[in-house]
């Protein structure tokens, strides 16, 4: 299995669309993108559910654009694990964390089931 050159630009350009604010904070375009049993392991061990990532509120995000590091590997002919690591700053602090989110290829187009973010230090 071999994920297609547009296929991955569509993926890295989804995934970033995650780290942008106009995008990310989007509750009508994000409920396409979010499958409905979509689940979060955040950076502090927290678990999120759909609703919860969906009802965050507008933020600034101060995030490394393109993203760190980014590798795919299809799972499945319709599933993509993609890694990388953010570099997001917080009150002048850069946080970094290595990111893994599994896509799944549906009828509407690629969706979101599953994200987690683990933090680490160089």
């Amino acid at each position: 299995m071999k994920l297609s050159d547009k296929n991955f630009a569509l993926l890295q350009r989804l995934e970033e669309e995650l780290w942008i604010k106009e995008t990310r904070f989007n509750r009508k375009y994000m409920d396409t993108i979010f499958a409905d049993d979509f689940s979060e392991i955040g950076r502090s061990g927290k678990i999120y559910s759909r609703e919860q990532v969906l009802s965050i509120n507008a933020a600034s995000i101060d995030a490394l654009i393109p993203l760190d590091d980014l590798k795919m590997r299809m799972l499945s002919d319709d599933t993509v694990q993609l890694t990388y690591n953010s570099h997001v700053t917080y009150g002048g602090k850069v946080e970094k964390a290595r990111r893994s989110s599994i896509w799944t290829r549906a009828g509407k187009g690629w969706v979101l089931r599953f994200h987690q973010g683990t933090p680490f230090v160089d």
